[in-house]
């Protein structure tokens, strides 16, 4: 099993900047992405940005440019970096790992991220 450990998260005005890490612990070997979903109330959850195999990533369109995905595999973290933060950008956010060959996921348990003045 992967159990996956969020932290950062809070409140922060529209402009600024909140930095999110997630760390991995358990059957480390087994995982094969890493990334972060959100989800704002009413709304689905949607991939924010993910770690894919090989080191490259992927991000939604939404936060190209202003977030940064980065992964740790000495420390078997995933961190995100989210700048120029927008009120859109509040949400419940989720670290998520894609475990086996079967890629299952495997959740945090989400931290709140708000942006307001």
């Amino acid at each position: 099993q992967v159990q996956l450990v969020e932290s950062g998260g809070g409140l922060v005005q529209p402009g600024g900047s909140l930095r999110l890490s997630c760390a991995a612990s358990g059957s480390i070997f087994s995982i094969k992405t890493m990334g972060w979903l959100r989800q704002a109330p009413g709304k689905q959850r949607e991939l924010v940005a993910r770690v894919i195999s090989g080191g490259g990533t992927v991000y939604a369109d939404s936060v190209k440019g202003r977030f940064t995905i980065s992964r740790d595999n000495a420390k078997n973290t995933v961190s995100l970096q989210m700048n120029s933060l927008k009120p859109e950008d509040t949400a419940v956010y989720y670290c998520n790992a894609e475990v086996g060959n079967n890629y299952l996921p495997r959740w945090g348990q989400g931290t709140q991220v708000t942006v307001s003045s």
